[in-house]
């Protein structure tokens, strides 16, 4: 699933579960979210997660961390963008990791739990909104 959260570490999208292997682009391609991205708006992933080309038609910024290519040495400008996103994108893995501390969700799904496996996802994704707040 694709989990989503805002500036202030509160859960706004949990995409539908998918079945095998989907690459970054399919998913996002697949789950809905584009259609809820506005112009001016930005997304913060990971380096891997390249959806700049999905992004850029809507006009919605992507910010990844920079690439350190061989033995290239960052510049000034690379290394504090990159302590910039680091600084936020900890509050995406506390997000991430207080869904996981659900322990339905916590390992794997067994077989006669799948019907309703999206569902429990959602709800204790969502659930997490109620718990205090990440960002102060």
């Amino acid at each position: 699933a694709l989990i989503c959260i805002s500036p202030y570490g509160t859960v706004t999208f949990v995409s539908n579960l998918f079945e095998g292997a989907i690459s970054d682009c399919e998913l996002v391609e697949q789950c809905g979210l584009l259609s809820m991205l506005e112009p001016g708006d930005s997304v913060m992933a990971d380096k891997g997660f390249d959806i700049q080309h999905l992004l850029a038609p809507i006009r919605v910024r992507l910010n990844i961390p920079p690439f350190r290519r061989g033995e290239q040495v960052f510049t000034p400008d690379a290394v504090m963008k990159t302590k910039k996103i680091a600084a936020v994108r900890i509050h995406v893995e506390r997000a991430i990791n207080r869904i996981k501390e659900f322990s339905l969700v916590s390992g794997v799904i067994p077989n006669s739990l799948w019907d309703i496996a999206e569902q429990t996802i959602h709800v204790c994704a969502y659930l997490t909104n109620f718990q205090p707040a990440l960002v102060g």
